[in-house]
């Protein structure tokens, strides 16, 4: 097939994204594909050409565009296939205080929270005890995000943060095992929960940050996570009522806190996690005996058959076919 590879756009995770697109593209190489990179900060209005050429569309954005569901909904306008979430949960997912409120309503467990559209007044205090976390409403990899253990420090880190402009949540700081567990579909059947994975930073403070995240040896990235089954099994529960309560697709990535006090909290959900062979989705995916090359034909026949109506049909071949490969047996098991 011919597939457009997005990737960079004008985040401030461009670089996340740009790197990601590497190895996605040497493994659509290997499986027979043919690949076109779009960079959308360089050419957002030529968008529409490329992907009317295009058999489908392999999505490596971080943040806006594309967490953002606007790639999305612009590939739906012209008929393109893609991997992932439509538009609606993309931009439900992106937004942390809109997706707390749909995990509350379904009964899935979540820190309290408070948005700030605009910077508090100075003296503001949040409504729950300190040590808090303030970060991005709508950013990922953990940038924008500042932890403020004191009142008499709120000021100053707000003032830092609303600088640079966006709105940002507050909540309380849960002390305990932070963890991460992926959902991703089956060809023609059911969405399950991969293997959870336990991390465990290696900064002094303990913080899983933007620079401990991405450094080689950041943190330690234990999969499948050694905690107690009743707990693993909570985890994946979660994991897929919360892909299914956004109205997700093919697959995504939920994090999560088992604290002190012995309960899950459920913090963000991601609709286009990082996709290196190293990311947290692809460890997942080879625990259960996925290659990283097998995870990326499985995302994009989990996309084909997504957006296989009448519209699609006279225009697409089928992507196994079209890979020159013979499809692995986990394709065809559910």
């Amino acid at each position: 097939m011919n597939i457009l590879l997005i990737a960079g756009g004008w985040s401030s995770e461009r670089d996340v994204s740009l790197n990601g697109a590497q190895p996605i593209e040497q493994a659509l190489k290997e499986l027979g594909h043919t690949v076109l990179r779009f960079d959308p900060e360089c050419s957002l209005d030529g968008l529409y050409a490329a992907a009317s050429n295009a058999d489908f569309a392999f999505i490596n954005l971080h943040g806006s565009p594309g967490e953002d569901g606007l790639i999305q909904a612009m590939l739906d306008r012209v008929g393109c296939p893609y991997q992932g979430s439509g538009p609606a949960g993309s931009f439900l997912a992106l937004n942390k205080a809109a997706a707390k409120q749909v995990f509350r309503d379904q009964g899935l467990r979540t820190a309290d929270w408070e948005l700030l559209s605009k910077r508090p007044a100075p003296g503001w205090l949040p409504k729950f005890p300190f040590p808090v976390f303030i970060k991005s409403n709508t950013g990922g990899s953990s940038l924008h995000m500042e932890r403020v253990d004191r009142a008499e420090d709120l000021d100053a880190a707000l003032d830092r943060l609303f600088a640079g402009g966006g709105e940002f949540i507050v909540e309380p700081s849960l002390s305990g095992v932070e963890l991460t567990c992926g959902v991703l579909g089956t060809p023609g059947g059911a969405e399950s929960a991969l293997p959870p994975i336990l991390i465990r930073s290696k900064s002094p403070d303990g913080i899983f940050d933007y620079t401990n995240k991405y450094a080689a040896d950041g943190a330690e990235e234990i999969c499948p996570a050694p905690i107690p089954e009743a707990d693993f099994n909570a985890v994946q529960v979660m994991a897929l009522g919360a892909h299914k309560a956004l109205g997700l697709s093919g697959y995504s990535r939920s994090d999560f806190i088992l604290a002190q006090d012995k309960n899950i909290y459920l913090l963000e959900v991601n609709t286009l996690p990082g996709m290196t062979p190293t990311s947290l989705i692809p460890k997942e995916a080879n625990a259960v005996g996925l290659s990283y090359a097998q995870l990326v034909e499985r995302l994009i026949v989990l996309g084909m058959e997504e957006h296989a109506d009448e519209t699609l049909a006279p225009r697409l071949d089928s992507p196994v076919e079209s890979s020159g490969g013979v499809v692995p047996d986990v394709y065809t098991t559910s």
